[in-house]
């Protein structure tokens, strides 16, 4: 199959575009290049695989992706990653965040519905479509928050409460994927992803905690937590996300038009105070942190429920956060020089 994956030179992109390279699959990777890292995350792929092309696109630009058909006509699956990924930036300027997952994520299915032969198209949609979840009882055990009656974490059938411009254009994107599956026949799947980490994450404050703590920690970056630390999100590998993904095409005839939730589920949910802990024992010494109020749309507690991925995709998460945290500071001790000059930190 030919696998066009927008966004394919970011973070989650460039895991994806490895992965179904390796699998033999044709990978195309479609990308304007603008995030930081990018550039370089494209040429890490290029030094590993020869079945891999590159075509340089902005989603929000339908010529762009016309281009791309006219390229690339048998595409047979797109995975959609591109997108605005961050909640402040979208706070800061919402009509540039609605444009980048809103009106971006419509350019590709009408590429898929127009231009393409009906090619599948996964989407990476976010836990933000679910709000703040106020009416969710919220209980703290030490370091952490939890929640008081959803052991299980959030469930697919959780009312959706956009919170935030990003959460509201990434909700808009995510119902027109499913739509697309109801009213044209486009066989869609949707993951509402969790807190995503790995290597080559060149996070920053705003988006990317997890590789932005570490790589803040490493190198001696000042850390200001959002809150008090006690918030918790269930972490997912980046590997473990990009097995989902094969899963879901792989069984295409059973995953068309559904919604799943992808995260670690309750099992690997850590709050950002374990972060630091388990930071200060990799390191051997404490990590120095300060605080600040609370951020717009920020939830005290987000865990997948993960059921319905594992009965129907067979897929669960295999990478715990203590072995995926190790192995991100390992590669950030590795690529100290690379990540500086990507993060301009001199």
């Amino acid at each position: 199959m030919k696998i066009c994956v927008t966004g394919g030179a970011g973070f989650i992109g460039v895991h994806t575009a490895e992965r179904f390279a390796s699998g033999g699959h044709r990978v195309v990777v479609f990308d304007n290049l603008s995030r930081r890292g990018a550039v370089e995350n494209l040429e890490w792929l290029r030094t590993r695989h020869t079945n891999l092309e590159f075509v340089r696109g902005d989603v929000t630009r339908p010529q762009d992706l016309a281009a791309l058909a006219d390229l690339h006509p048998d595409i047979g699956a797109i995975i959609h990653l591109a997108g605005q990924v961050a909640v402040t930036s979208s706070v800061a300027d919402p009509v540039r965040d609605f444009r980048q997952n809103a009106e971006g994520t419509l350019n590709v299915l009408e590429l898929a519905r127009t231009r393409l032969p009906y090619p599948i198209v996964l989407h990476a949609s976010t836990n933000k479509v679910y709000g703040g979840m106020e009416g969710v009882r919220i209980e703290r055990d030490g370091q952490r928050y939890g929640y008081a009656d959803l052991p299980g974490g959030i469930p697919e059938t959780a009312v959706l409460d956009f919170h935030s411009p990003y959460g509201c254009s990434k909700g808009a994107a995510d119902q027109y994927v499913r739509d697309y599956a109801r009213v044209y026949g486009l066989r869609t799947v949707v993951f509402r992803q969790s807190c995503i980490y790995g290597t080559r994450q060149f996070g920053i404050e705003d988006q990317g905690w997890v590789a932005w703590f570490t790589i803040a920690a490493l190198m001696e970056r000042p850390i200001t937590i959002y809150g008090d630390g006690c918030q918790v999100r269930d972490v997912l590998h980046v590997d473990d996300l990009v097995t989902a993904y094969e899963m879901a095409l792989a069984r295409i005839d059973r995953t068309a038009g559904r919604i799943y939730n992808i995260g670690g589920g309750p099992a690997f949910s850590m709050s950002l105070l374990e972060l630091l802990g388990q930071l200060e024992g990799l390191l051997g010494r404490p990590v120095v942190h300060a605080f600040d109020a609370w951020r717009t749309g920020d939830q005290r507690v987000y865990v997948s429920d993960i059921t319905r991925a594992r009965e129907e995709l067979g897929w669960q998460p295999r990478t715990s956060p203590a072995e995926g945290v190790r192995m991100l500071f390992e590669w950030v001790g590795r690529e100290r020089d690379l990540i500086r000059r990507v993060l301009g930190m001199g």
